[in-house]
């Protein structure tokens, strides 16, 4: 892990519950679409919120 300051724990951990917060948004906005490729299209934006929560995650590690 690299020695990160108190305020870029603070950011990171911010932009972590971002990412949950997105991931969430799309997930309920593809619930609610009724056209295929528009639901494909917010499915693959929460995929790709997960895999940035992930890179995200790896800084605390």
């Amino acid at each position: 892990m690299q020695n990160l300051t108190v305020l870029e724990l603070q950011n990171l951990k911010c932009l972590i519950n971002i990412q949950n917060i997105n991931y969430q948004k799309l997930i309920s906005y593809s619930d609610y679409a009724v056209d295929p490729q528009i639901k494909q299209t917010f499915n693959k934006a929460a995929q790709d919120t997960l895999n940035t929560k992930q890179k995200l995650l790896e800084f605390l590690s």
